[in-house]
């Protein structure tokens, strides 16, 4: 049941929104790394979500990031794409030894895999 949660919260107009907006923000940080275990440490020191915190200029200081509601409901997405997110910055990669750089890049392509091509009407289908 929760990997149909989690994809339908990725697949949903809010989860796709949401990655779409975290693309950008990731894209747009001036040093490429990720921490883990803390949303924002300062404007640079960040995890995947805190890159959005950062972009939207949230103060999310009193935020406790394991409360995968309170997350969900400052971000408006649902709470298993907030889960997952987390999940992925924080564990989802080698379990030792993954650099701050290597963070950002595997989750830069995990937002990239999770985001649904569109298509404008006439437009050759993307691949």
């Amino acid at each position: 049941m929760w990997r149909g949660a989690v994809e339908r919260a990725i697949r949903g107009c809010w989860g796709q929104a949401f990655l779409l907006e975290m693309a950008t923000a990731l894209d747009a940080m001036p040093v490429k790394e990720l921490v883990a275990d803390d949303m924002v440490r300062d404007d640079t020191h960040v995890c995947a979500i805190g890159a959005v915190a950062v972009a939207r200029k949230l103060d999310v200081s009193d935020l406790d990031i394991s409360e995968g509601e309170a997350v969900s409901r400052t971000f408006g997405m649902a709470p298993a794409l907030a889960r997952e997110i987390a999940y992925m910055n924080d564990e989802g990669g080698p379990s030792s030894g993954e650099t701050t750089s290597a963070r950002w890049t595997r989750m830069r392509e995990w937002v990239r895999r999770n985001i649904i091509p569109t298509e404008l009407p006439g437009e050759e289908p993307k691949r």
